[in-house]
C-alpha cells in the first residue's frame, strides 16, 4: 500500500506492522535478508564466534543492520533455546536512506524539510516527534544504526500511526547524513539551549534539516561543528529546558510559518 506524503509528490510505502516480529537462528536470518525483508536489529550471544554466525554479522553489516551484544539469558527468553546465538527483530516500517528520498524531492521541484534525531533514544519522544513531524509536513526523519531510536511497533502506535506515513531514513552515523546533506545544499539548523541566536531570527526557509539533540546530552559535537546556524527557543520560567518533543514541535512551527 501507498500514500502521497503531506506536501505532495513523493510516495512511501506503508508496511507498519502490529508488534515487533522476531525471527530466530542463522538460516531464518540469512532467508529472511535474502528475500528482502527489512531487519531493524539483531541480538547476537556476546562469546558467539562460529563460523556460521561470522558469516552472517557479515552479511548484516552489508545490509546496515545493527548488532546488539547481550549476554545467552536473553536470547533464552525471546526464543526458548533454539535460536542459535542470534535473534533478529525485523521492522515495523521500511526505512529509506537519504540518497533515495533528497535526490526524489529536488527533482519533484520541492525543497526537503527533514528532521535529524541526535542521540534521541526514547520510544514516547519519538513517536510524539513522527507525530508532528507527520502534521507540518515533514518528508523524512533521519535516525542512526547506533545510540539511537528505532521503528518498532511501539514507536508506531505512539505515534498515532505517523510512522507509518512519514518516510524514515536510518543512516550510519550522523556525520555521513550531515555530510551528504551539507554537499546537497541542505541548511541544518540545531537546537541548542546555550545558542544566542532565537528561533524567530534564524532563516528557516529553502531546504532545511533541523537537527535535535537528547534531554540529557543535547547536540553531538559534530553536530555542533557542522550546523549552519544554532538556535534556540526563549524561556521564561524556572525549568531550563522543555521535553525535545515539545521542542521540536515549536521549531517545526516556526519553520512551517517561514515557508508560508
Amino acid at each position: 500500500m501507498y500514500r502521497n506524503n503531506a506536501r505532495g509528490g513523493r510516495r512511501y510505502p506503508n508496511r507498519s506492522r502490529e508488534r515487533d516480529e522476531m525471527i530466530f537462528g542463522i538460516h531464518a536470518i540469512r532467508e529472511a535478508l535474502e528475500a528482502g525483508e527489512q531487519i531493524d536489529f539483531v541480538y547476537l550471544k556476546r562469546e558467539n564466534s562460529s563460523d556460521g554466525i561470522k558469516e552472517l554479522i557479515e552479511l548484516l553489516r552489508n545490509h546496515l543492520v545493527p548488532l546488539r551484544r547481550v549476554p545467552v539469558e536473553k536470547l533464552d527468553r525471546l526464543a526458548g533455546r533454539s535460536h542459535q546465538g542470534i535473534v533478529a527483530v525485523k521492522a515495523a516500517a521500511h526505512y529509506f536512506t537519504l540518497e533515495q528520498v533528497v535526490p526524489t524531492l529536488f527533482e519533484a521541484g520541492r525543497d526537503p524539510f527533514l528532521v535529524i534525531l541526535d542521540g534521541i533514544t526514547d520510544v514516547r519522544n519519538f513517536g510524539a516527534i513522527a507525530r508532528t513531524c507527520e502534521c507540518t509536513g515533514v518528508d523524512a526523519i533521519v535516525i542512526f544504526e547506533q545510540n539511537s531510536v528505532s521503528v518498532t511497533a511501539d514507536a508506531v502506535k505512539t505515534s498515532a500511526g505517523a510512522l507509518s506515513r512519514v518516510a524514515v531514513c536510518r543512516e550510519p552515523s550522523i556525520e555521513r547524513a550531515i555530510d551528504y546533506l551539507k554537499q546537497s545544499g541542505v541548511k541544518l539548523v540545531g537546537a541548542s539551549e546555550k545558542a544566542s541566536e532565537l528561533l524567530y531570527d534564524c532563516d528557516m526557509k529553502g531546504p532545511l534539516a533541523l537537527v535535535m539533540g537528547a534531554e540529557d546530552k543535547g547536540l553531538s559535537e559534530y553536530a555542533i561543528r557542522q550546523c549552519d546556524h544554532l538556535t534556540r527557543i526563549p524561556l521564561y520560567g524556572e525549568i531550563g529546558s522543555l521535553n525535545v518533543s515539545v521542542a521540536t514541535g515549536v521549531l517545526l512551527y516556526e519553520a512551517v510559518r517561514q515557508k508560508r
